[in-house]
């Protein structure tokens, strides 16, 4: 992308890099993303939450561009709030991945994510970051049983990054595995899926170059999206990893640092 030209397809993360820290998206936020739209850049919200707390967002920007969820298990239209594509982890993937973390992380409990509704094993501790504060409660043949978006973990004492580093080695070979910051979780997703595959394969459809993309991000979970389109940024308040992985360090999502970039890709007339 040359410095005279914009961007055809603006990416960004929502929760820690467009979401504020008291969960709310400023009003120039949600300017800057409609006049980089109206400009005729293709709006992407590419994030780990499932289609079912988007409705927020989706009002938040007037139903405006489509969303890579679930790290790219689900596209949705923002405009119809409807899934338009899944790529799940099919049954025996995702009870052998549960097994061996179960093996390599003793005490980990386990949810499986689909579309409408988080399901866990009795150790499973739902917490805020789930939406829930109680689930419903299967056992493995059912929980493990039917294709699923994202295998969750959490525990309860590791962080996430000590849980990524133990379920790396354990499961990578079979499903995609990531965390994105919440309370003592890692995550996974079918093998070969996220933000990076969810967001290409949009590009691709539109006949958009990953040069001519950018990237907001602030997670490991955004890593391969960041390391994929052709302009990458961190808010300065990202994940260690991603600040040294990015072509930019930008302000923090509570100083809008994201829609300070857009003003100056898409300037206000």
């Amino acid at each position: 992308m040359s410095s005279n030209s914009h961007p055809r397809l603006v990416a960004t993360d929502l929760d820690g890099t467009i979401v504020r820290s008291d969960g709310t998206v400023s009003a120039r936020t949600i300017a800057a993303c409609a006049r980089a739209e109206q400009a005729g850049a293709t709006l992407v919200f590419v994030t780990g939450r499932p289609p079912r707390f988007m409705g927020d967002i989706a009002a938040a920007f007037d139903h405006r561009g489509v969303a890579v969820c679930s790290n790219g298990a689900l596209i949705y239209d923002m405009h119809t709030e409807r899934i338009i594509e899944e790529h799940l982890i099919p049954p025996p993937e995702l009870a052998e991945a549960a097994r061996r973390l179960r093996e390599a992380i003793p005490g980990i409990g386990l949810a499986v994510e689909s579309s409408s509704a988080l399901t866990g094993d009795s150790r499973y501790e739902p917490a805020r970051w789930d939406g829930v504060t109680t689930i419903k409660r299967e056992a493995d043949p059912e929980l493990f049983g039917r294709p699923a978006a994202k295998l969750l973990g959490r525990h309860a004492r590791l962080s996430a990054d000590e849980l990524l580093a133990l379920a790396t080695p354990a499961i990578a070979d079979i499903v995609t595995v990531y965390h994105s910051n919440g309370p003592r979780l890692v995550e996974a997703s079918a093998a070969g899926v996220t933000k990076a595959s969810g967001l290409a394969g949009l590009a691709a459809k539109q006949g958009i170059p990953a040069a001519a993309v950018v990237a907001f991000g602030d997670m490991p979970n955004d890593l391969p999206m960041l390391a994929w389109a052709g302009t990458s940024y961190a808010v300065a308040n990202a994940h260690p990893d991603v600040l040294a992985a990015v072509d930019q360090v930008i302000a923090s999502n509570d100083e809008d640092g994201v829609a300070q970039v857009i003003d100056r890709l898409f300037p206000p007339s």
